[in-house]
């Protein structure tokens, strides 16, 4: 990312390449995976721990990595926080890894990425409460880590992009908070949201119980639309929505085009900021560098308070 690394001083640029390794592919996400191995880790200039709990439990669903840059440019630094993807059913933290990366190398930003509990084991609304922990977590050790609690953004890809959503719209939606973990003064909110072709409207997805949305939800959605509306971002979109950045590609079949255009009106009916950008014949999947310049320039505004434009110009995607 050529933004990215004009930011970086020119010691930092020396860094190894990130190198993300091969992992067998996840139906509801196209793109690569992020993880990487420990070897390749220690090769960047960030110190990690990994499997960090955030929710007073031993469930190691309900843990976190954290990657903080052993350079900084300023401090205390403002947070991503990732949250993968996997139809709430598959994934790991893991793939936040490469993903993160790219920006806290730099100096700039410290990186979360967060696991949650799948649908097999908890469902809707126990994912949400696990990353609203997570980021009760980032806030509640914020000063003893160098962060800053006022400056934390989320982004997310499918499900994960779901989760990022609703933690942007449910910020101050007492019953769907939860109790989870030790820092429960604190907020959950978010000050800016990147969500990467995820579902945003669950009640007019009918494709019954087995599907992810089904698993999630304990049955098929026409049975639980009450249920289904509350998981909605749609749903809760007001003024207090932080802004948001939705890349969706108009041929994905996973999480129909649709659900972007949905969420988009929404946030505009709202009077909140809502940059879509649309991949003319992308799928459900990974877009290139013009989707993560796009990621980076919402980041840079409104967590660093750049100057940056977030361009919403469609991008033509040809596959691979």
């Amino acid at each position: 990312m050529l933004r990215r690394l004009l930011l970086q001083s020119p010691v930092l640029c020396m860094a190894p390449a990130i190198v993300r390794a091969q992992s067998p592919r996840d139906e509801f996400d196209l793109g690569p995976s992020g993880a990487m191995s420990i070897q390749e880790l220690e090769r960047e200039p960030v110190h990690v721990t990994l499997d960090q709990p955030y929710a007073l439990t031993t469930n190691p669903r309900q843990r976190l990595d954290l990657y903080l840059p052993r350079e900084r440019h300023r401090g205390p630094l403002p947070v991503i926080v990732y949250v993968h993807g996997g139809g709430w059913m598959h994934g790991d933290k893991a793939d936040g890894a490469a993903r993160l990366m790219d920006f806290v190398r730099g100096g700039y930003y410290a990186g979360v990425s967060v696991g949650y509990r799948l649908s097999g084991e908890a469902p809707w609304p126990a994912p949400l409460h696990d990353v609203k922990a997570a980021v009760r977590w980032v806030r509640g050790n914020a000063d003893r880590l160098g962060l800053d609690p006022a400056r934390i953004g989320v982004w997310g890809r499918g499900a994960g992009a779901h989760l990022a959503l609703m933690l942007g719209t449910t910020a101050n939606v007492s019953r769907l908070e939860g109790t989870l973990g030790e820092h429960r003064q604190h907020s959950s909110q978010v000050r800016a949201v990147a969500n990467f072709f995820g579902p945003t409207d669950l009640s007019v997805l009918e494709r019954g119980a087995d599907t992810p949305e089904g698993r999630l939800l304990g049955g098929a959605v026409r049975d639980r639309l009450a249920l289904a509306r509350e998981a909605s971002p749609v749903a809760h979109a007001s003024t207090a929505t932080p802004p948001v950045l939705t890349v969706h590609g108009t041929l994905d079949r996973t999480v129909p085009f649709s659900q972007a255009a949905r969420l988009d009106d929404a946030l505009h009916k709202a009077g909140t900021k809502s940059y879509l950008v649309t991949i003319d014949g992308g799928a459900h999947g990974d877009f290139g560098s013009s989707a993560d310049d796009r990621l980076g320039s919402l980041f840079d505004r409104e967590l660093l308070g750049m100057d940056r434009e977030v361009s919403v110009a469609p991008v033509i995607w040809a596959q691979r």
